[in-house]
């Protein structure tokens, strides 16, 4: 007697999913190999904005030079001309050419493989080249610490013929996992939204920006209007519009122009841009002031962002230098000599030495200071 009534019919209200949001850059930076797609998205992000290209430019080129500085005096004229006149790829020369690739390729896909190529009498290395990542493939071999780098063949792939011809590198290399992670990881989500805020952006000022005209025309209370009347004042609107000089349009009836799109405003994009800016700044380590983003800041905090710039520096040359070491090496034990040698990288920048120099000063200052001191109390 108390029960429910039944209603028939549909209901008012339906629920519609929506369909998810599909983003410019696919998530395959989950996935535990470095495919070709990601490697192919992270090309693309760097293609696709400019920020994220010229910071990891900027590194490369502000990680410096270097020197090979042997214990033999007899190998360091051999060292100084490898390093300054080896072959690279098929147009480059020195062995700061082939560091540069190394180091871009660690920074965008988090892996770079390189080979060395003996010359033909067996006497040093005569060339370097950066091999392709979709050419190569890095596996563990009989135990975790042992790198392997295979050529991809056609459904197999094959451990390299002389491997210690060949140097590869990890960046932030993931546990248990023989792969490395690229600075850009993270950096596809904001970078679809950024995308998506300027292609509307596009978009709108193609459709404000380019004014457009809507011209209605009512015929008088005798008029007739006819489509012919309608395609000869299309036909003399067009000239007006596309003449060169200026000119006036006549046209019979009560005629009304409007711009397309007078009424709309464009949306006010810099707080958004500038918030994943920001994500973008902070995942890539570069201070804003580099890249060309005018934010506020003091002249201390900008001290302070080019001390931690230098500390990022520092940990990509600890990246790219067991390569070096591995292909001098090779280079002077080829050539017969089995000495001892060091990697000495240039300062960063000219106020590193303005500072190493202050040091230095305030250094001797003090060791002045205690000596006399030192010498009064002797005297008394």
């Amino acid at each position: 007697m108390f029960g429910r009534k039944k209603h028939s019919g549909k209901a008012s209200v339906q629920t519609v999913a929506k369909k998810p949001a599909s983003s410019a850059f696919p998530q395959f930076w989950n996935s535990d190999a470095l495919t070709a797609a990601e490697r192919g998205l992270y090309s693309a992000l760097r293609e696709a904005v400019p920020v994220i290209d010229a910071a990891i430019g900027k590194i490369v080129r502000l990680s410096g030079g270097f020197r090979v500085v042997t214990e033999d005096k007899r190998a360091q004229k051999l060292a100084d001309d490898f390093v300054k006149n080896v072959a690279v790829n098929s147009a480059g020369m020195g062995l700061g050419g082939f560091v540069s690739a190394y180091l871009d390729s660690l920074l965008t896909f988090g892996e770079a493989v390189g080979e060395m190529i003996p010359s033909p009498d067996g006497r040093g290395i005569s060339a370097l080249y950066n091999a392709s990542l979709d050419d190569v493939e890095l596996s563990f071999g009989e135990n975790p610490l042992d790198l392997r780098v295979s050529v991809k063949g056609c459904g197999e792939n094959s451990p390299v013929k002389y491997p210690q011809l060949v140097v590869a590198g990890i960046l932030n290399q993931k546990s248990g996992k023989p792969r490395g992670t690229s600075i850009l990881a993270g950096l596809p989500f904001v970078s679809s939204i950024m995308l998506r805020i300027l292609e509307s952006l596009k978009t709108n000022w193609e459709r404000i920006g380019d004014v457009r005209f809507a011209v209605t025309c009512s015929p008088g209370a005798d008029g007739v209007f006819t489509e012919e009347n309608a395609r000869l004042i299309a036909d003399e609107w067009k000239k007006a519009m596309r003449s060169d000089t200026v000119c006036d349009f006549v046209a019979l009836g009560d005629v009304s122009i409007k711009a397309i799109g007078a009424d709309n405003q464009l949306p006010d994009c810099e707080v958004p841009v500038r918030v994943i800016l920001e994500q973008i700044v902070a995942k890539l380590g570069i201070p804003p002031f580099l890249l060309g983003l005018s934010w506020s800041s003091t002249e201390r905090m900008s001290a302070q962002q080019a001390d931690i710039l230098t500390s990022e520096l520092e940990f990509y040359r600890s990246a790219v230098e067991p390569a070096i070491r591995k292909i001098a090496g090779m280079h002077l034990r080829l050539c017969g000599f089995n000495c001892g040698f060091d990697v000495e990288w240039d300062n960063i920048n000219l106020q590193d030495e303005v500072e190493l120099s202050q040091a230095r000063l305030n250094n001797a200052n003090a060791l002045k200071t205690e000596r006399e001191v030192g010498l009064e109390v002797m005297d008394e």
